[in-house]
């Protein structure tokens, strides 16, 4: 399996995946405008913004499934994500569910699997442990149909763990489900990430990148605003406009809610 180089804990601060100057038009759209990003080895980085921030874009132009108007994308030692090297090395849980109904939680993570070459015992050992891994063992024959909705987040998470990926890419998943499996999505998220598992994790709930990132950028109308720890995005943005008393927040989670809105604005978002 394709490696990064160098370990955990020697290169946290090297680049995994870079994004230089990266810029992409749909027609008269500007969906990412002159993106420039490093994600480092071993972090856990969140990509913050409304609906419609181009969020979803970077991921799938991270992954070789659009191509940047301008700009590169590149992994470390491994070229462009659409290179067939890069792109077993990353694994992608998107917004928008990549799973087959009529297939059991098995069949559909093994099929996964198969794509990324996995085969015989390997893949009944890495299928068996996803399952496991994610909560599922106990449901793997049943169709993907019969889950919950917190169920099918998790299988999908499953399935893009398969083929034990270094690099995870987690567009917005937990979107819509129960506070059980949220709390489980965080769990497993953070446990890949001490294996030295690196995670970019897009999510436009503020808790979620308090609890879950090293560091976060925030993002809207295609272009980063602010890049930093929490605690340095707080400092620096949180006070540059009074909130509104009504609102009644304390606390961290409160305060990065408050930077969020400071710099993309209180509007309405479709």
């Amino acid at each position: 399996m394709p490696v990064f180089g160098g370990g955990v804990g020697g290169s946290y601060h090297r680049a995994v995946l870079q994004l230089a100057n990266v810029s992409k038009i749909f027609g008269s759209v500007l969906a990412v405008d002159g993106l420039t990003l490093d994600i480092r080895r071993g972090e856990v980085f969140g990509l913050l913004g409304p609906n419609g921030a181009g969020k979803t874009t970077i991921m799938r132009m991270a992954v070789g499934l659009l191509a940047p108007s301008a700009g590169s994308i590149t992994l470390e030692g491994l070229g462009r994500p659409t290179e067939a090297r890069a792109r077993i090395a990353i694994g992608v849980a998107p917004q928008s569910l990549a799973l087959y109904d009529e297939l059991s939680g098995e069949e559909n993570v093994a099929f996964f699997g198969r794509l990324y070459g996995l085969s015989g015992r390997r893949l009944r050992e890495r299928v068996t442990w996803s399952l496991d891994f994610v909560g599922l063992s106990d449901r793997r024959h049943d169709r993907n149909k019969t889950y919950s909705e917190g169920m099918k987040r998790r299988l999908n998470l499953a399935v893009a763990l398969v083929h034990e990926p270094q690099l995870l890419l987690l567009d917005e998943p937990t979107a819509g489900v129960d506070p059980q499996s949220r709390h489980a999505i965080y769990e497993r998220t953070r446990a890949l990430n001490e294996t030295g598992c690196t995670v970019v994790y897009t999510t436009h709930y503020m808790e979620e990148a308090e609890r879950m990132c090293h560091r976060s950028g925030i993002l809207d109308h295609g272009r980063l605003l602010a890049l930093g720890t929490v605690d340095a995005l707080i400092e620096a943005h949180a006070h540059a406009k009074p909130a509104r008393a009504s609102m009644q927040l304390h606390g961290r989670g409160a305060d990065l809610e408050r930077v969020f809105l400071n710099l993309t604005g209180r509007q309405l978002r479709d």
